[in-house]
């Protein structure tokens, strides 16, 4: 028997590399799909775990942050990038810590019912999770959630989340969830936060005590790990050594969560978090500019 490859032809491999949406294989022959826009924006979002692991401006900055300890390999969750918490964020519930959504794959969604929001972008999947027999024994539970990526003409990146309750009895149940995002920022004391003062926390360094934010602007001078309570739908990361400031907008995500140091390693993340009670259907998004 014998075998032979033949090469695209000339100017196949671009028209592939330009193309708006590709699936394709990421590390450790997992599946994913890149997303690009035409101004040179980009975003790669693996199926194990619906994640999100680049996102590239029009110069091909990486703007989120992959640990190099990242394994890709289940049933190791991957570490960086925009991990999905469902449906619990930490240890608010019984399951394992972050929930079991990142631990699964998801399937690509060919046929999503109408989007809520009107859209013109072209770079975007639809991906989908349902439980599987493990998960109800330990979520008993039936549910559908819907996911989209998408990168507008202008490079912002756009995270819609749709969760509707499929339990036949039509029971219902709650759930928390975040988008556990990393960004890619540079010295962390060149680094703050506007858009949660005056806010109440909750100090996940002090057994979740309640305090009020004082400060004008977030800023970091030691290991903070907060849970901000009622926040705008916009919140801003300045970078000030990288000249770059993150914009957050948000919609049916009351709260966010704010981390960095953790012992033996240096992180920086932004997330939103949100717990919800009797749910038959529920939307919300988040726009990263």
């Amino acid at each position: 028997m014998s075998a032979s490859a033949s090469s695209p032809p000339a100017g196949e491999e671009n028209k592939q590399e330009a193309a708006p949406v590709r699936h394709c294989k990421g590390v450790n022959d997992l599946d994913k799909v890149v997303l690009r826009e035409v101004r040179g924006s980009s975003a790669e979002v693996y199926l194990y775990g619906g994640h999100v692991t680049s996102w590239k401006d029009e110069h091909g900055d990486e703007l989120l942050f992959v640990s190099n300890k990242a394994i890709f390999k289940p049933p190791k969750a991957i570490r960086g990038g925009i991990p999905i918490c469902f449906p619990q964020f930490s240890n608010f519930g019984n399951l394992e810590q972050h929930g079991f959504a990142r631990n699964r794959t998801w399937c690509v969604d060919n046929d999503p019912p109408p989007f809520p929001v009107p859209t013109s972008n072209t770079a975007y999947v639809d991906l989908i999770l349902k439980p599987t027999e493990e998960d109800f024994k330990i979520w008993p539970h039936s549910f559908e959630y819907r996911l989209r990526v998408a990168l507008s003409p202008g490079g912002d990146l756009m995270l819609t989340s749709r969760i509707r309750n499929t339990n036949a009895d039509g029971k219902s149940f709650s759930f928390t969830f975040a988008y556990h995002t990393y960004f890619k920022i540079s010295d962390i004391s060149e680094v703050r936060v506007e858009g949660l003062e005056t806010l109440d926390y909750l100090d996940n360094l002090q057994d979740r005590a309640r305090f009020t934010e004082q400060g004008d602007a977030i800023v970091f001078e030691s290991e903070l790990d907060r849970i901000y309570l009622g926040t705008p739908s916009k919140i801003a990361i300045i970078d000030h050594e990288k000249k770059r400031t993150f914009v957050v907008r948000k919609g049916g995500l009351p709260d966010a969560g704010l981390l960095f140091g953790t012992p033996g390693i240096k992180k920086q993340r932004l997330c939103q978090i949100l717990g919800m009670m009797n749910i038959n259907e529920w939307y919300a998004w988040r726009r990263l500019l």
